[in-house]
């Protein structure tokens, strides 16, 4: 404890949406859809998960428990306790395995900070089952007495470390400059600043912003093929985004807005669309709530090859985006809709299977 801190049959307690296929004029109903088998239950608030080998899943809890399932028994292990800032949406986040060094694990959770908390992106080692090493990377200053809008997921290119910080419900963050908060951040895997950030030595500007204009980015995703970086994130009421990430871009929170005020029908920010802000690959109105964002990489599912996919929180789905050449959205599908779990987090294996987590506590496999 740290100190510091489809072919097969329906699964148990899993829901088999119908679809249909049409052939000549025929329609034919079809029991090879998606589904989702369930490989375990009972954890609290899995915020994320990270495959380790074919036996063990690492899953985070947002109270600050770091977990390791058996994924053929089934058996849960707390293996350590950090100590992290559990109100609202902050606590115990993302979990990611380290390409760059072996046994190495980053995580991002909210630290307290003088009675406020911080979106804090940390790194530990993990061998025979313990975790040791834990080691702050950097202590964001997005300090907020709010308790919304932390980010936070992590992915990597070939050098690099990413994760997102949403605007900490502070909407001027997204276009302050001066405040990690409403960013992506790209650091070196041992936490210094990259020398080829877009904004390095500019005063106006915090040398490990990569990208701003952001409002709660809860998925990000680095595609190896296309060297291509892609983030996910929530809108107001309505207008949650899919963004293709540009180095030193800025995405628009909250001057640029498709979604609408809490409080009433009208819209957010001062248009749409402007000039000099990059606009989203894929609005989505009424929102979905997006979670976690991957892109599938695999042989297991050829028909999700190359495709965008979303854990959804308020509509409780898979979200599965296609994509053309010039990275346009031209189709979306929802799987697992009768599901009814608000899913939490993705993970691919190495194999090609989906994992996902939902927020009742269990972690599904998807099967066709």
């Amino acid at each position: 404890m740290f100190a510091h801190l489809f072919n097969q049959p329906k699964a148990k307690g899993s829901h088999l949406k119908l679809t249909t296929l049409i052939f000549t004029g025929f329609v034919i109903p079809s029991a090879f859809a998606w589904q989702a088998e369930k490989i375990a239950s009972g954890f609290t608030l899995p915020w994320a998960i990270a495959y380790v080998d074919e036996q063990t899943l690492l899953v985070t809890e947002r109270e600050g428990i770091i977990k390791r399932l058996d994924l053929t028994t089934g058996k849960q292990t707390p293996l350590a306790e950090i100590n992290v800032v559990a109100k609202g949406q902050g606590g115990l986040l993302d979990i990611a395995k380290s390409p760059f060094t072996k046994g190495t694990y980053y995580f991002t959770y909210s630290k307290n900070q003088q009675g406020q908390s911080a979106t804090t992106l940390a790194m530990a080692r993990y061998q025979d089952g313990k975790f040791s090493q834990w080691q702050d990377l950097l202590v964001t200053d997005s300090r907020s007495n709010t308790t919304r809008h932390f980010g936070s997921r992590i992915t990597f290119d070939q050098s690099s470390v990413y994760f997102t910080l949403g605007d900490r419900g502070e909407r001027e963050n997204g276009q302050n400059t001066q405040t990690h908060a409403g960013s992506i951040l790209r650091l070196n895997p041992d936490g210094s600043i990259p020398k080829t950030n877009p904004f390095i030595n500019n005063p106006k500007v915090r040398d490990e912003i990569y990208s701003y204009g952001h409002r709660n980015p809860q998925g990000i995703w680095y595609d190896s093929q296309t060297k291509q970086l892609w983030s996910i994130e929530h809108g107001p009421r309505g207008g949650d985004e899919i963004n293709l990430i540009q180095a030193g871009a800025n995405y628009g929170w909250p001057i640029t807005s498709h979604g609408q005020e809490y409080w009433g029908p009208f819209d957010v920010g001062e248009a749409k669309e402007k000039p000099g802000i990059e606009s989203p690959v894929k609005v989505y109105v009424p929102s979905i709530a997006p979670g976690s964002l991957v892109l599938y990489r695999g042989d297991k599912f050829p028909e999700l090859n190359g495709k965008l996919i979303a854990g959804a929180l308020k509509l409780m789905h898979l979200n599965v985006i296609t994509l053309n050449e010039q990275n346009q959205a031209i189709d979306e599908q929802r799987l697992l809709e009768n599901l009814n779990e608000r899913i939490r987090d993705l993970e691919i294996t190495p194999a090609g299977d989906i994992l996902f987590a939902t927020d009742n506590g269990k972690i599904y496999r998807l099967i066709r």
